[in-house]
């Protein structure tokens, strides 16, 4: 029988294997119930460009007023975080990889932050 996690990752071989083809960097999100985390990765070899998570001390800090990392204004504050890195990091376009999960919620509102912050889709 398949379970969650692999009925997820094979929704998402599909969108990488497209991604991959068009050989641009790809901005990945992958969420857990307490976190939510977002990679800028090149195509030439997987290289993490930048990254962003809920983790970092700097983002939990700014959390303590407004709750938890696992709600949409965490997923917020990562977008706007996630495009602020990959522009000093020099990447302008990427091709948005939601790894599987639903464009819906968290993963929606991380996606519609960072391209407000200036990154594009």
């Amino acid at each position: 029988m398949i379970d969650k996690k692999e009925s997820r990752l094979r929704r998402a071989r599909a969108t990488r294997a497209r991604i991959a083809l068009q050989k641009v960097n790809r901005l990945t999100v992958f969420r857990t119930n307490l976190h939510i985390y977002a990679s800028v990765i090149s195509p030439d070899g997987g290289k993490v460009l930048a990254s962003a998570s809920t983790v970092e001390p700097e983002v939990r800090n700014q959390l303590a007023t407004k709750g938890k990392g696992g709600n949409a204004a965490a997923a917020k504050l990562i977008g706007e975080r996630i495009a602020q890195k990959a522009r000093a990091a020099g990447v302008e376009a990427v091709a948005f990889d939601r790894s599987g999960f639903l464009y819906h919620g968290r993963v929606k509102a991380l996606a519609e932050a960072a391209r407000e912050a200036g990154l594009k889709f």
